[in-house]
C-alpha cells in the first residue's frame, strides 16, 4: 500500500526588531495514524483541546484534507516558555489515499481527543456475476 502525507509545515513564532512576537501563518500538522482493517482504511488524528465543530473534512479527489484551528485560550498573554511543545493555531493535514477507497463513503467520528476517519474499500463486483433477465410483456422499446 502506497500512501502519501502530503502537507508538512509547522507554526512558529519569530521576534521582530522591536522585541515583540509575531506569528508566522504557518500550519502545523497533527499527529495521524493510518492503518488497515478487514473492512477498509483508518485514519486516526490527535487534536486534544479541541470541538469538532473546529475541524473540517474535506475530500479532493483521492486526497483527505483535515483542517482546523486549535484555540489557544488558556494561558496568560505576556509568558515567558522554557519548553512550548503543544502547538495552537491554523493546522492542517493531507493525506492522499491508494487506489482502492471509497472517500465518498467515509464516516467520521471525535471522541477524547481523538478524530477516527473510517474509509471503506470500493466495493467490486465479483468477476462472474448474472443479470437477471425479466419476462417481456409483448414489447421490449
Amino acid at each position: 500500500m502506497a500512501m502519501c502525507k502530503v502537507s508538512s509545515s509547522v507554526h512558529f513564532v519569530t521576534r521582530s526588531g522591536s522585541g515583540r512576537e509575531t506569528s508566522a501563518r504557518a500550519h502545523w500538522v497533527p499527529n495521524t495514524d493510518v492503518y488497515q482493517t478487514d473492512n477498509g482504511l483508518v485514519v486516526k488524528v490527535e487534536l486534544a483541546g479541541m470541538r469538532s465543530d473546529h475541524l473540517e473534512i474535506t475530500v479532493e479527489g483521492n486526497r483527505l484534507r483535515i483542517s482546523g484551528t486549535r484555540p489557544d485560550g488558556c494561558r496568560a498573554s505576556k509568558v515567558h516558555f522554557v519548553v512550548m511543545e503543544i502547538n495552537y493555531g491554523p493546522f492542517e493535514s493531507v493525506l492522499e489515499l491508494p487506489p482502492g477507497y471509497d472517500l465518498g463513503q467515509a464516516k467520521a467520528a471525535y471522541l477524547n481527543g481523538f478524530l477516527r476517519i473510517d474509509v471503506p474499500q470500493v466495493q467490486r463486483p465479483s468477476k462472474n456475476t448474472k443479470v437477471p433477465i425479466a419476462e417481456g410483456n409483448g414489447s421490449l422499446l
